[in-house]
């Protein structure tokens, strides 16, 4: 029986075959993944992944894409997608217990409606909270691995474990769990009482924040590079006059220039090709390598 005829004999999983991945990634860009496999149970992570070891597949974990720039060839192997089909969230006394699916926004709401502070700034951060725990992702002068209890994980051989804080370490945006080759499954946060009505008024005022300094209106994948050490990209990259240069279809946008956009017509080359100018080019007139943010994969 082919990998692909076992895998949808999983319960809980749905399985696409030749899926583009300009579906599944906020650029709207990238080939198809062979087979994608979008799991509705923390069970059916383990079996997709212990089918993808059996049938010696490459194994690639995606959450909604937005941190991601997938090339044009498009991917081999497994894709397995833990986005909104798992991604119940509740609260348990101070703490919220996520599943990795769930977004950013969505439990900093869900934290806001129960008086629970510490996690405004994630109200502004497309993805969710597996992906946010593996990169320590952060915004507005919070990250979200100081937060972390305790995370759920399944080992490359499909075996779920417990992770408490004390076996976990995080840096800026990276983490041990982004070098274990696990996949985070459950997210457990530990939060403190606040008052709702100042919980949700920074909540308000971050938002209105990113959406004055921030292009919303085109596909992009957030922050392309990283924060070099006592600067900003974004300012370096203007200061090298790049701000709204071109390349096909993608540009640095003229809003903020530490986001590349997809004006509606780019490929994976077109953005990858300004990604290496911008870099030369800041490099070129500074001093200073800019590192990725983006995560790049697949094959061109």
């Amino acid at each position: 029986m082919s990998a692909v005829d076992e895998l949808r004999q999983l319960p809980d999983a749905e399985v696409l075959t030749d899926e583009p991945m300009s579906r599944h990634t906020s650029f709207r860009v990238g080939g198809p993944a062979d087979i994608l496999v979008i799991p509705h149970s923390i069970p059916a992570v383990c079996g997709s992944v212990q089918l993808a070891a059996e049938h010696s597949l490459r194994l690639q974990v995606i959450g909604e894409g937005t941190n991601l720039l997938v090339r044009d060839g498009g991917l081999r192997g497994v894709v397995l997608k833990i986005a909104d089909d798992l991604a119940t969230a509740r609260v348990r006394g101070d703490c919220i217990e996520a599943e990795a699916g769930a977004t950013l926004r969505g439990i900093a709401r869900l934290a806001a409606s129960a008086s629970l502070t510490d996690l405004e700034f994630a109200g502004s951060i497309p993805g969710t909270v597996g992906g946010a725990a593996m990169m320590n992702a952060g915004a507005f002068g919070g990250e979200i691995g100081g937060l972390i209890a305790e995370v759920e994980t399944v080992d490359p051989e499909g075996h779920l474990h417990r992770r408490p804080r004390g076996e976990l370490s995080f840096a800026y945006r990276d983490s041990s769990l982004r070098r274990s080759g696990e996949i985070v499954v459950k997210v457990i946060l530990q939060l403190r009482r606040g008052e709702r009505e100042r919980i949700e008024a920074r909540m308000a005022e971050i938002q209105q924040e990113r959406q004055a300094k921030q292009p919303l209106s085109r596909p992009s994948a957030g922050s392309v590079f990283r924060r070099p050490e006592n600067d900003y990209a974004g300012r370096l990259i203007e200061a090298a006059g790049l701000k709204g240069a071109r390349i096909g279809g993608a540009q640095v946008s003229e809003k903020h220039a530490g986001f590349i956009v997809n004006r509606g017509d780019a490929t994976a080359a077109d953005i990858l090709s300004l990604i290496d100018h911008v870099r030369d080019t800041v490099a070129e007139r500074t001093g200073v390598r800019l590192e990725l943010e983006v995560c790049i994969i697949g094959e061109d």
